[in-house]
C-alpha cells in the first residue's frame, strides 16, 4: 500500500521577473526580460511569446519586440528569496532546498497540528503572496520527483495534489523530457526508438532500459517511470554553501570570454564570504556542455580563506582542466560554488608577506564597492564587455 502525499515542492514562478514586476507595478501585466546579453528570466508575458531562459538577447527581442528589458538586481532576489525560504522553514523544519527559489518540504508529521498536506501548501502560497508579495506553484506528492513533476504542472500561480492511487494515471501520459534527468541527448534516444511518453518507457524490463541508455541512466530513469523515489527530504545546512551560475546560450565562448566570466563570479562570491564574516575550504566549479552533459570540478584548498587570489587560482586551474572537454562540446552553463564554509575566526591568520598585498586589496575594494555601488570597479579584462555577463544567476543554500 502506497504511502500518503506528504512531500511539497514550493517553485517561485519566473522568479526575478517576478521580483521586478513586484517592486515596479508599471510592469505588471507586461512582457518583462531580466537580463541584455542572455536572458537570465522571462515573465509569463514573455513565454508566452517564446522567449526562455539562457537564451540569447537578439534572439529574445526578435520574438518579444515589446518586452520591457530590465538589469539583474541580484540583492533584490537574494532579499526576496531568503524571506520565502524563513516562510518555508516556519511551515515545517524538514525543508531541502534546491536553488534560490526553490525546495521541498516535509510535512507528514504536521496533519494533527496543523491538518492535510494539501491545506498546509495553500496556507504556504498565501504566506508568500501575502508577505512577500511573489506568486509561487506547489505540488503535493507521495515522493520528491511527483511533487517537482506536479508543481511545474500546475505553473504560473497553482497547486496540484497528486493522489497516491492516480500516480499513473498523471505520469505516465507525459513526455520522457519531464524525468528528471532525461535531457535533450537522453530524449532523442528514447524518440529513435519509439519511446515518447513516461508510460511507454515504464513498460521496458529495467534491464533494457540500462542497455539502451547506460547502466546508472537507465536505471534511474527506469526507476522514475515505475514510481520509485526512495529519496527522503533532507534539511539543507543553512551554511554549507554558497554559489553563483550564469546561463551562458548557445554561442561559442572563448577561453578568454570564459575566464572574465569566471573572474566575475569569483569576484562577488568571495566578497560576500567576507562581508558574512566566512572562509571556505572547497572551490567546485560546475559546467554544463552543449550536448546538455554536465561536469563538477573540485579542489579542497589546504586551509580555509576568503582571499580572492587564492579562490581564483583554484577556480582557474579547474576551467583550464575542462577546456578540451570545452572546446569539443561546447558550453551553456558555468557556475561556481564554495563549501565546507567556516566562521571567520576559523580563518587562519595569514603571514604579513602574503597578507600584504591581497588581503589589503581585497578590503580596499570592498569598501570602494560598499560607497559607492558594485559597479564602481571592474577589473580592466572586463571593460567593454556585455554589461549582461555582470549578472550571474545565484543557486545559493545558506
Amino acid at each position: 500500500m502506497r504511502g500518503e502525499a506528504t512531500v511539497l515542492h514550493a517553485d517561485l514562478d519566473a522568479f526575478y521577473a517576478s521580483v521586478e514586476q513586484r517592486d515596479a507595478p508599471e510592469l505588471r501585466g507586461r512582457p518583462v526580460i531580466v537580463g541584455g546579453g542572455v536572458v537570465l528570466a522571462a515573465s509569463y508575458e514573455a513565454k508566452a511569446r517564446g522567449v526562455r531562459t539562457a537564451m540569447g538577447g537578439r534572439q529574445a527581442r526578435e520574438l518579444c519586440p515589446d518586452a520591457v528589458i530590465v538589469p539583474p538586481r541580484m540583492e533584490a532576489y537574494t532579499q526576496a528569496s531568503r524571506a520565502v525560504f524563513a516562510i518555508f522553514r516556519d511551515t515545517t523544519p524538514l525543508v531541502e532546498g534546491l536553488s534560490i527559489d526553490e525546495a521541498f518540504l516535509e510535512v507528514g508529521g504536521l496533519r494533527r497540528l496543523v491538518g492535510p498536506p494539501e491545506q498546509i501548501a495553500v496556507r504556504l502560497r498565501d504566506r508568500v503572496r501575502t508577505e512577500v508579495g511573489l506568486p509561487i506553484s506547489v505540488g503535493v506528492a507521495r515522493t520528491k520527483f511527483l511533487a517537482k513533476v506536479a508543481s511545474a504542472a500546475s505553473k504560473p500561480d497553482g497547486l496540484l495534489l497528486v493522489d497516491p492511487s492516480a500516480e499513473e494515471q498523471f505520469l505516465h501520459p507525459l513526455p520522457v523530457e519531464r524525468l528528471w534527468g532525461v535531457g535533450a541527448v537522453t530524449a532523442e534516444k528514447l524518440h529513435r526508438l519509439g519511446i515518447r511518453t513516461v508510460g511507454e518507457l515504464a513498460e521496458l524490463e529495467s534491464a533494457t532500459a540500462e542497455r539502451l541508455l547506460g547502466r546508472a541512466a537507465g536505471a534511474h530513469v527506469h526507476a522514475m517511470a515505475r514510481l520509485r523515489d526512495p529519496r527522503p527530504v533532507v534539511s539543507t545546512p543553512r551554511r554549507g554553501s554558497i554559489g553563483s551560475q550564469r546561463a551562458l546560450g548557445a554561442a561559442p565562448r572563448t577561453a578568454d570570454e570564459l575566464e572574465v566570466m569566471l573572474t566575475q563570479i569569483i569576484d562577488r562570491l568571495a566578497r560576500r564570504l567576507r562581508d558574512g564574516g566566512r572562509g571556505c575550504r572547497s572551490v567546485v566549479l560546475r559546467l554544463r556542455f552543449g550536448d546538455f552533459s554536465k561536469a563538477t570540478r573540485s579542489r579542497t584548498l589546504r586551509s580555509p580563506t576568503d582571499r580572492t587570489a587564492v579562490l581564483l587560482a583554484a577556480a582557474r586551474g579547474l576551467l583550464q582542466a575542462a577546456q578540451p572537454q570545452i572546446a569539443q562540446r561546447g558550453i551553456t552553463l558555468i557556475g561556481v560554488s564554495f563549501g565546507q564554509l567556516v566562521r571567520g575566526a576559523e580563518v587562519p591568520a595569514e603571514l604579513p608577506i602574503d597578507w600584504a598585498e591581497n588581503a589589503r586589496l581585497d578590503t580596499v575594494l570592498d569598501a570602494v564597492k560598499d560607497r559607492f555601488g558594485s559597479a564602481a570597479l571592474a577589473r580592466a579584462a572586463q571593460l567593454g564587455r556585455d554589461p549582461g555577463w555582470d549578472a550571474p544567476l545565484l543557486a545559493e543554500h545558506e
